[in-house]
């Protein structure tokens, strides 16, 4: 791939607020008059896709104010028992439709996976196999919190399976954590990395964050060296979106101690350029990975894939999401759980599953949701392809979205030719404007103003 160019007065000119594009539609077009009949009936359209599954648990023992996540602050441990009931509960009434399949892939996000102690990661993994065929080779990862954590929880997660961590570390400098109430040790941090390559885990992932309250370029450059030295496969380095109307935990931070605009993008100019020297590939937006991981080596030969969980090698399996708040992708259809904890346990009562809401994509989705993947993930789109695929003329289907994308052919941010859409270095920090372009929802709808900025 070729060199990241930083263009500041670009990234200035076009630094405005835009979705991730971890799906399209994006969530914001859920809504409930999308079914649970329609979700099942999604399970047939491809009944030969391999299984994806996401499993969320809400639980956290404290609370961290930079986090938009859907959580549950609780020390107390029997809440995850009865969550597991009503998980167990969800799990047996999905599974039927999937019984032909074979999972590929696991991943517990949360909240705090690790919040379950021994037995309930037990008791859940076991259910999650007596319930599902799964292959042999699966890739099963776990979000870790380095904070609450034994070391031999790490032995414990490797005997279930699990060959994929990723670790939220967010930052290494002691001032930032205290700010954002995440105070962890760097020693254990490094000891737990350790085990869990002595364990035989594949993949190590850890999760950083710029922008957060007295981050400097400095002390992030300090940050940066120290994860280096930790030598993981992958690495997640996101923009910290301070948007305290909607997370109330953030407005628990001293908006005088966030970094200035200028700061955080000389954050993110340097952490670039310093992990792309360092040998790591700038996957996209906020991804970065070793050439020889599997992510780097999807996206170099034109086959990676993005859905809710970020960027993955997994493109062709349907995603089954479990337990509060989980987002499933199932044939041409989204679909999401009860977003409150009290709300998905009653749902379940009543009527035995937790579907709240969802969409199902028309022939202009699935067509634009193909282009905006295939520029997202690889910085190219063959055009000839997306004809054929779809039995369209390019030019004239998208000839709004070309007029669209003047402004950054002008500004050599990207080249259309009749067979070609190619993202220049220098656009790759920005392709989720350039995805805008083919967002009809965007044009037809004021939904800027409810995402972040995209720097």
């Amino acid at each position: 791939m070729e060199k990241f160019v930083w263009d500041q007065a670009l990234i200035e000119k076009y630094n405005y607020s835009g979705p991730r594009y971890t799906s399209y539609p994006t969530a914001l077009e859920f809504d409930e008059s999308f079914q649970y009949p329609a979700l099942i009936k999604a399970t047939k359209t491809y009944p030969e896709r391999p299984l994806s599954l996401y499993i969320h648990i809400p639980f956290c023992h404290k609370i961290c104010y930079f986090c938009g996540c859907n959580k549950v602050i609780t020390r107390h441990q029997g809440k995850a028992d009865k969550y597991l009931d009503y998980l167990e509960r969800e799990i047996k009434i999905q599974a039927p439709y999937f019984s032909n399949r074979h999972v590929s892939q696991l991943h517990w996000g949360g909240g705090t996976p690790t919040f379950l102690l021994p037995a309930q990661i037990t008791r859940l993994m076991k259910l999650l196999r007596d319930n599902f065929n799964f292959k042999e080779d699966a890739e099963l990862s776990i979000e870790v919190d380095p904070r609450e954590i034994e070391l031999s929880t790490i032995d414990h997660l490797a005997n279930e399976g699990f060959n994929r961590l990723s670790l939220g570390v967010q930052d290494f400098n002691k001032e930032v954590q205290k700010a954002v109430n995440r105070e962890q040790d760097e020693d254990f941090i490094i000891a737990l990395l350790t085990r869990a390559k002595e364990q035989g885990f594949k993949s190590t992932n850890l999760d950083m964050i710029y922008g957060l309250p007295l981050q400097t370029k400095k002390s992030f450059t300090h940050t940066l060296e120290k994860v280096l030295e930790l030598d993981p496969a992958r690495l997640s380095i996101f923009n910290y979106a301070h948007m305290p109307t909607i997370f109330a935990a953030q407005r628990k931070i001293n908006e005088n101690d966030m970094p200035k605009p200028a700061e955080k993008l000389a954050m993110l100019q340097y952490t670039i350029e310093f992990l792309t020297q360092s040998g790591y590939q700038f996957i996209g937006m906020d991804h970065f990975a070793k050439p020889d991981d599997e992510l780097a080596l999807a996206q170099t030969n034109g086959i990676l894939h993005r859905n809710f969980q970020g960027y993955t090698t997994q493109e062709d399996a349907d995603l089954l999401g479990l337990g509060v708040s989980a987002i499933s992708q199932i044939g041409h259809t989204y679909s999401q759980n009860q977003k409150v904890l009290a709300n998905y346990y009653s749902q379940i009562d009543e009527l035995g599953h937790a579907q709240w809401r969802g969409v199902s994509l028309n022939q202009d989705d699935l067509i634009r949701r193909e282009v905006i993947k295939k520029l997202i993930c690889n910085f190219k789109l063959d055009i000839k392809q997306i004809e054929q695929q779809f039995d369209l003329v390019f030019s004239d289907y998208f000839a709004e979205d070309i007029k669209l994308l003047q402004c950054f052919i002008d500004d050599q941010l990207l080249v259309i030719t009749p067979e070609t859409i190619t993202v220049l270095p220098k656009g790759r920090l920005l392709i989720r404007n350039i995805c805008m372009c083919f967002d009809i929802y965007l044009r037809s709808k004021a939904r800027q103003q409810q995402f972040s900025r995209v720097i």
